[in-house]
């Protein structure tokens, strides 16, 4: 793909979402030589120290794209990359010949089949390569990441994908990073119900928290989703899970729309959503998802 004349050679690169993981990605964007074009939005997060590294802002996604030979999406789900692409002053508005669009947002894999097809339509390309891990490894350039699409087109934006990512997969034809990334977070988070729950009824029975962890750490509990929970258990940090409870019920939703798409059992994956359902209507939507057990303690924590 022939690129625009920059100083470097390296592509153009535009991102929409600046957010708590897309201000880690422009980050370290910029630190790897691209130039980048930031869409200017509300929902930011303060991006003075992007643009004091040489990013410059543009009003609409289609400004993003006509000054971008790669867009790099990067928020909350479906409904989100729908409208940012598909709009009028939408990215398809301003997409360049041959232009790529990487979406990294979590999404409905049929959605991603029909943008994947707008985006082709308009002349462009599309890879869907959703993340996972937290805001920390954002920052550190150290995502993991699961794309879909062309593999020519995956090996062309590997070294733009290195720049903010550690771990990289190719998951196969587009949609199938979107796939994985949902069957990646109901296992997660479907963990995190469980434990949650246990600490409650823990907390409700009077066993000790401390004592708890020590156990679960020993036996069949150990693993990632207990290492990020286990400090709230212990200490009310929330620092090692800043993921909110509206997210969690969110990727829920998208798992349980994939399931019934595909005809799969989901009746477990039912309860957990209604779970984070619940905790979001209770008022603690924007709390980060550790905080769901003391929603289902009732308050017994002390």
């Amino acid at each position: 793909m022939e690129t625009s004349n920059t100083p470097n050679g390296k592509p153009r690169v535009g991102i929409v979402g600046v957010g708590q993981m897309g201000h880690g990605i422009a980050s370290n964007i910029l630190k790897a030589g691209y130039p980048l074009v930031l869409l200017d939005h509300p929902g930011n997060q303060p991006v003075g120290d992007l643009l004091a590294g040489g990013a410059r802002q543009a009003a609409t996604p289609a400004e993003v794209a006509r000054q971008s030979d790669i867009v790099v999406l990067c928020v909350t789900g479906t409904p989100q990359v729908e409208d940012v692409l598909l709009r009028d002053d939408g990215v398809l508005a301003g997409l360049r010949p041959q232009g790529i669009v990487i979406d990294c947002s979590t999404a409905i894999p049929s959605s991603t089949l029909k943008v994947a097809r707008a985006v082709t339509d308009a002349g462009g390309r599309f890879l869907d390569a959703p993340m996972t891990r937290t805001p920390k490894e954002a920052a550190e350039g150290r995502l993991n990441l699961i794309v879909g699409g062309d593999r020519a087109l995956f090996e062309y934006c590997l070294p733009l994908l290195r720049s903010y990512a550690e771990n990289i997969t190719h998951a196969g034809p587009v949609g199938a990073g979107h796939r994985l990334k949902l069957l990646h977070n109901y296992v997660s988070l479907g963990f995190s119900a469980v434990l949650a729950e246990a600490a409650a009824c823990a907390e409700r029975a009077q066993v000790d928290r401390a004592v708890l962890m020590d156990i679960l750490a020993k036996g069949g509990g150990d693993g990632v989703v207990l290492g990020r929970l286990r400090p709230y258990i212990e200490h009310g940090d929330t620092e090692a899970f800043r993921f909110s409870i509206a997210n969690a019920l969110k990727d829920m939703g998208y798992y349980t729309a994939m399931a019934e798409e595909t005809g799969a059992p989901h009746a477990a994956a039912e309860a957990i959503r209604d779970t984070y359902a619940a905790a979001s209507e209770a008022g603690i939507a924007q709390a980060p998802v550790p905080e769901i057990i003391d929603f289902l303690a009732g308050g017994a924590r002390k």
